[in-house]
């Protein structure tokens, strides 16, 4: 497969949707293939994404409103773009994504309180602008997700995490914003079937991707 111009590809999902996984198994295999790929993660990868992400998934602090949830997420968002995703693009990398602005819509938009369209108003902003190429939206059913989130966590002898110490109804509300997102942006994003065994969801990422490579070739 030659390599792409850059792209940016961001993976979405509720709880225990495989995300973390597989983006890893997508990066060696578009490695192997000769593309550069730049993996990254949200909150995460510089300083303040990071010290931000220690804050948002603390159970300590399940009380954070939603609106406090989504300045902090885009504090550490466009300081993300700025250090990491738009160098990479501009050095013509393939960025994986683990989790993007539609988890923000998601999250505190659908299943919080803040208006979406004060949501999209913020990501209007220089600096936070940037679009994802593609998306892909991992799908399972909430009970299904949440147990392996929490499964997961047990086995790492770690305590629940503010997220996956919540109640299957906000989960469900995740859920259902992100796929109305999809059902809005069918052109952006691709819901794959997060059900079975890590090997066939893979298959049905890989697959998704090199389709979107193959456009853009």
């Amino acid at each position: 497969m030659a390599q792409a111009r850059s792209l940016f590809v961001t993976l979405e999902g509720i709880e225990g949707s495989g995300k973390s996984t597989q983006i890893g198994r997508l990066a060696s295999w578009l490695e192997a293939e000769g593309h550069r790929v730049e993996r990254t993660r949200e909150p995460g990868r510089t300083a303040l994404g990071e010290a931000v992400r220690a804050i948002l998934l603390d159970p300590r602090h399940r009380s954070l409103s939603s609106l406090a949830d989504l300045l902090l997420y885009n504090a550490a968002r466009a300081q993300h773009l700025a250090e990491v995703v738009e160098p990479a693009l501009a050095d013509g990398c393939l960025v994986l994504c683990d989790r993007y602005k539609d988890s923000t819509l998601a999250y505190q938009g659908f299943a919080g309180d803040v208006p979406l369209a004060a949501i999209q108003e913020i990501h209007s902003l220089p600096g936070l602008a940037r679009d994802p190429d593609l998306t892909l939206l991992l799908d399972l059913p909430v009970e299904a997700g949440l147990a392996r989130a929490r499964r997961r966590l047990a086995e790492a002898g770690d305590r629940l995490g503010r997220f996956e110490s919540l109640d299957a109804a906000f989960h469900q509300k995740v859920r259902d914003g992100y796929l109305e997102l999809a059902r809005r942006f069918p052109a952006r994003i691709t819901v794959i079937d997060a059900a079975g065994s890590e090997d066939e969801v893979f298959v049905r990422l890989r697959d998704a991707l090199a389709a979107a490579l193959g456009r853009r070739s």
